[in-house]
C-alpha cells in the first residue's frame, strides 16, 4: 500500500482559495489513481474528484465542478487540490485516497487513506 500525508489546510473567507497536497511514498505512485473526499462533522465521507493514473482525465462532483480541480505530478508522488470560489459549506476535513484498481467514485474502492487536513471557510 502506499503512505499518504495531506497539507495545505486552514482557515480562509468565503470565496477565497486554498490548495491542498498530498504527497505519496513509494515508486508505485504513478499506479494510483487518486481521489479527493472530504467529510464535514455529522456527515457522511462525500466523493470531491478523482484523477487517473496518467493524469490525463478527471471526474468531479457536481456540486464542486468548475471550481475544485484535480492535478498531479507523477515525478513528485504529489497530487493536488486547487479549490477556488470557496464556500462555508466546502468546510471539512480533506481525504486524498489511492485506488490501484479502476478509479471509482466511492469510499470503497480505494484502498489507501490520508488523515485529512482541515479546511474551514468563514462567511
Amino acid at each position: 500500500q502506499v503512505q499518504l500525508v495531506e497539507s495545505g489546510g486552514g482557515l480562509v473567507q468565503a470565496g477565497g482559495s486554498l490548495r491542498l497536497s498530498c504527497a505519496a511514498s513509494g515508486r508505485t505512485f504513478s499506479s494510483y489513481a487518486m481521489g479527493w473526499f472530504r467529510q464535514a462533522p455529522g456527515k457522511e465521507r462525500e466523493f470531491v474528484t478523482v484523477i487517473n493514473r496518467s493524469g490525463g482525465m478527471t471526474r468531479d462532483a457536481d456540486s464542486m465542478k468548475g471550481r475544485f480541480t484535480i492535478s498531479r505530478d507523477n515525478a513528485k508522488n504529489t497530487v493536488y487540490l486547487q479549490m477556488n470560489s470557496l464556500k462555508p459549506e466546502d468546510t471539512a476535513v480533506y481525504y486524498c485516497a489511492a485506488a490501484s484498481s479502476g478509479w471509482g467514485t466511492k469510499p470503497a474502492d480505494f484502498g489507501s487513506w490520508g488523515q485529512g487536513t482541515q479546511v474551514t471557510v468563514s462567511s
